[in-house]
Parts: structure tokens; sequence; C-alpha cells
């Protein structure tokens, strides 16, 4: 395989601009603990977040949304149900759908359900390297939700997860990695402050599925998803004393990013 090439930033401002211009509305089915930051980052970044997880509504939104979010990270079998009916929903309406296998290959419940919902063809799927390493069949398994692995060494599982289920793939850690099992584009940006603050990586994930939304080149749309953040985390951490702090800026760093900076930082 050839080697990662770090990303251009004007594909982030293409993409960028694309997603403020069309505004998508993302359907979240996500872990509970980090709904609210999950919907904040969307609103900043430019998309609309809705969260619809009742089995009798989860289908029908989510085939109007124009991305959906499936993430494991505290699930339980109510919650498993309105995943498979929204998941069945959004591949008959052609919605894209990401799935967020949080703490996969650490219990058998959630790995076993992420299995099922791969066979089901998700459009981008975003962990971590020991979340990535197990879901490829190459063993791994994280503390908890957290990994015990660096992205560098998932990025050939995460090939071989793009070629086996069509999806992008995007192993993120101090380097992101996003592949479409041919091309791997790498995004270099971020701060360790990001992993300071609960659920910065499921609010990714979240932002991955508002990029898809409409995309005409889904690697790059996950690629620029993965950019944005880092980007925002770097320019985050410099106007911030600490988590607290750094999760507002956090915010404020999405909203105020723009694609004429993107272009004037690749000059």
């Amino acid at each position: 395989m050839p080697s990662p090439i770090t990303l251009p930033l004007h594909i982030v401002a293409d993409e960028l601009a694309r997603l403020r211009a069309e505004q998508p509305l993302v359907h979240l089915l996500t872990n509970e603990v980090v709904q609210d930051i999950s919907a904040n980052v969307l609103l900043a970044t430019g998309a609309a977040p809705a969260m619809i997880v009742a089995e009798e509504e989860a289908g029908a939104f989510a085939a109007l949304a124009g991305g959906l979010l499936i993430n494991v990270g505290t699930l339980y079998p109510a919650r498993l149900a309105a995943m498979r009916i929204a998941v069945d929903a959004a591949n008959a309406a052609g919605t894209p759908w990401t799935l967020d296998p949080v703490a996969v290959g650490v219990l058998d419940y959630r790995t076993d359900a992420c299995r099922e919902l791969i066979a089901r063809r998700p459009t981008a799927i975003r962990g971590n390297a020991s979340e990535i390493l197990a879901l490829a069949g190459f063993g791994g398994a994280g503390r908890g939700v957290d990994s015990t692995a660096g992205s560098q060494s998932a990025v050939s599982a995460a090939e071989q997860l793009a070629r086996d289920t069509g999806a992008i793939v995007a192993v993120t850690g101090e380097t992101d990695f996003i592949t479409d099992g041919e091309t791997t584009w790498a995004t270099p940006w971020g701060h360790p402050m990001l992993t300071r603050v609960v659920g910065t990586g499921c609010a990714l994930s979240a932002l991955v599925a508002a990029f898809t939304a409409h995309a005409p080149n889904r690697l790059d749309a996950v690629a620029a998803a993965c950019a944005v953040m880092g980007i925002c985390g770097e320019r985050a951490e410099s106007a911030s004393d600490g988590p607290g702090s750094f999760g507002f800026a956090l915010l404020d760093a999405l909203y105020l990013l723009n694609p004429r900076m993107l272009r004037e930082l690749d000059a």
C-alpha cells in the first residue's frame, strides 16, 4: 500500500464550505454521556443535530436526515433495537451512516453488536487504534474506552477493514489516518488536551456523520472532519488554561474556523 499522505488544507476548506452551505441535519443515536458536547460541536461547525431514540421514530427520522451516527458507548437492548431500525432505514433511503465502535473488543455484547452493524455496511467507521484493530480481526483491546495502541500501529488494520466493509475508516490518535483501503490520508493536527475533555472523540464521530452528508467524495469528507477537529483543538489549547476552559474554547474555534483561514494556512 502507498504511504499515507498529509491531507491538503484546501480540501478541508472545500469540505467545510460545503458543510456550511448545506447545514446538514444529523441524526445522533449516540452515547448518553456525550450528547451535549456532540450537539454543540455540530452546531458550532454548521450542522444541525437531532437525537431521536425511540424505536417508533428512529427509522422515519433516519430516512429524513442527511447523515446518521451510531455510537455504542452506552449500549443496551432498547437502544440497539433503535439502532438497527435507524440503520436499515438509512440504507433504504441512501442516508450515509457512521459507526463509532466504542470499546469494541473489550466486552462481548458490544463487540457482537458492532459486528452485526458492520454487516449492514456503514459509510464510515471512526475509532481509536484498539477499536479498529479489534474490528479488523487483528486482536487488540483497549482499556475501557481508551486505546492502548498508537494510531500508526492500526493503519494496516484500517486499510483492511475499509476493503472488507466498503466503509471509509478513520483511526484516530496523535495523528489520524483515514482510508478507503487504497488511498490513506493523514491529518497530523491536534493536541493532547482533546483527551482531557469527555466526549471529544465521540463528537468527532458526529462531525464525521455531518461531513459525509451529501458528500461527493466520502474519503475527503471524513478526513476533513478529522482535520477540522484537530486544527480547532490546537487553537483551543492556545486560548485556554485547562480542560474546563478548553471545552468552551473548542466550540469557539469550531465556530470561528472558516475556509479562507484554511486556504491561507495551505498557501
